[in-house]
């Protein structure tokens, strides 16, 4: 019997073209590691250094944190419906394996493009943030001026070194990275709850949902942009069902790792921005657009002291470094599921290939560090910016595949539970329904916003030829996996058949 089956064959039966499917390594990693690497994704410290200071000063204003808490509250109502499909299907592919068995091949394809081209494209530009960073902080703390392309460089090979081996190896990396964010992060935070807060006290109503949708303190703020940054700090946490088939019991892990991880995010999300509005007072929307991640580090230095804001500053850069290896695993687990399927004749035997003694997707991962070479010495010879262009102008881009492609998942929930009337035990009115489809329409709303606020959100970026690309380029890859799978349909149906359908045998879905 073949390690994968598809769900249209009994699992006597092995399909064509799934017969000798090289294997992730089962039972590699638990619960505990699969919420690390999902939470590492997010990349707390990043996120909150990096999104927080634009919504403050010019998006949602004092009213921030009641957006990080709006967006806790949308994405639990996703992940109802996204870990219901957890429990039947478990699939490297993650969303391209849901949407394939909820709304069929030709929007799985669509998907599985989308949303290899997002996490291709996101370790790129979090190792854009990460040589930025890293020169940053080498030239002010040690007064040494290396090219920010050497730490690009030095930060691609770590993580194809790293990744290359056991995936408990990685685990344990970016857990022990993840632990410290958290404890930077946490540590300002805290001080400041037991302080008593700022020097305006707690400043409650920053955390009163109302407030997310009023521009509070600012003269002129978007509040489109404040959402939509509060909703870009958590992607990523979805990667939790691609490491179901390394999971030792992904039925039970996935599910819970996913909730754990969109709850536990939000939660410490909210409470760090609302005691960093707090720490800095009234005035910290005019502050944090004039001063960025110093709403941050000045409360650190008063509170805490000097030593804890270089410790900071060390920390955003070994936090970026984390998120782009969590990126490349990602993106390496999506181009594996893609190649596996041998769609494109020799892809089975080179992407979709497993190391036959760590398990791990070594020639895909490869493949994804070479396109992230290309895309950075790409930006590099056209003289652009690290931190302005590559990291920004990518992570819009990825962005917005990946909120289409969520929107997407969502709607596939319904379609595989009352359209094709798919494990009745599992149905049930909110859960398969009402939670998928308030998310799916939540999230159309979150790439609506990106579309209003794109120009605010890339900076000076959005003078760019690049910016102007994006939405063709997301357009393209769409039109690209269409006709793909409506080809495969016409000339080749039992390719056609296989779509998205390989998925762990031990929780194969079949009819």
């Amino acid at each position: 019997m073949s390690t994968f089956e598809t769900r249209a064959v009994s699992p006597a039966e092995p399909p064509t073209g799934t017969q000798g499917v090289s294997r992730l390594r089962k039972d590699a990693v638990g619960l505990a590691g699969v919420i690390f690497m999902a939470v590492a994704t997010a990349a707390p410290i990043t996120a909150m250094t990096g999104n927080v200071p634009i919504a403050l000063g010019f998006g949602n204003g004092l009213g921030a944190p009641a957006g990080y808490l709006f967006a806790t509250i949308v994405l639990t109502v996703f992940s109802v419906g996204y870990v219901a499909m957890a429990k039947h299907i478990t699939s490297a592919g993650a969303f391209y394996g849901y949407i394939s068995h909820g709304l069929g091949q030709v929007v799985g394809m669509v998907a599985g493009l989308l949303a290899t081209m997002a996490y291709v494209v996101f370790e790129a530009s979090l190792i854009g943030f990460f040589a930025y960073s890293a020169h940053d902080t080498f030239l002010t703390m040690a007064g040494v001026d290396v090219h920010w392309l050497v730490f690009a460089f030095v930060g691609l090979g770590l993580n194809a070194v790293l990744t290359y081996f056991d995936i408990n190896l990685t685990a344990k990396v970016l857990g022990f990275f993840l632990i410290t964010e958290i404890f930077m992060l946490g540590l300002t935070a805290t001080v400041t709850l037991f302080h008593g807060g700022g020097p305006d006290g707690f400043m409650v109503s920053s955390i009163n949902p109302l407030n997310a949708f009023q521009s509070n303190g600012l003269a002129a703020g978007a509040v489109g942009l404040g959402l939509f940054m509060c909703f870009w700090s958590w992607v990523g946490f979805e990667s939790t069902a691609m490491y179901g088939e390394e999971s030792r019991d992904p039925k039970r892990i996935v599910p819970k790792a996913t909730l754990v991880s969109v709850v536990g995010i939000g939660l410490f999300y909210t409470f760090i921005s609302w005691m960093t509005v707090a720490a800095n007072g009234v005035k910290a929307p005019e502050l944090a657009a004039t001063e960025f991640a110093g709403i941050f580090f000045n409360p650190t230095r008063e509170l805490v002291g000097a030593w804890a804001v270089d410790l900071f500053k060390v920390l955003i850069l070994t936090g970026s470094f984390a998120c782009s290896m969590a990126f490349h695993n990602c993106a390496s687990r999506y181009l594996y599921a893609l190649g596996r399927e041998n769609l494109i004749p020799g892809t089975g035997r080179t992407l979709g290939a497993t190391h036959p003694k760590h398990g791990s997707p070594h020639i895909a991962g490869f493949v994804q560090t070479a396109i992230s070479v290309v895309l950075v010495l790409a930006f590099f010879f056209a003289g652009m910016d690290p931190y302005i262009h590559l990291y920004t102008l990518l992570a819009v881009l990825g962005t917005l595949a990946i909120l289409i492609v969520q929107s997407l998942c969502s709607f596939s929930v319904i379609g595989y539970f009352h359209v094709k009337k798919k494990h009745p035990e599992t149905a049930n009115v909110f859960r398969t329904l009402i939670a998928p489809l308030t998310g799916g329409l939540a999230m159309l709303f979150v790439v609506l916003l990106l579309f209003q606020n794109q120009e605010a959100a890339a900076g000076d970026a959005s003078k760019t030829l690049l910016f102007r690309l994006i939405p063709w380029i997301v357009l393209a890859f769409a039109a690209l996996g269409a006709g793909l799978a409506l080809y495969l349909k016409a000339r080749n149906p039992a390719k056609f058949a296989i779509i998205g359908r390989i998925v762990l045998e031990d929780t194969v879905e079949r009819d």
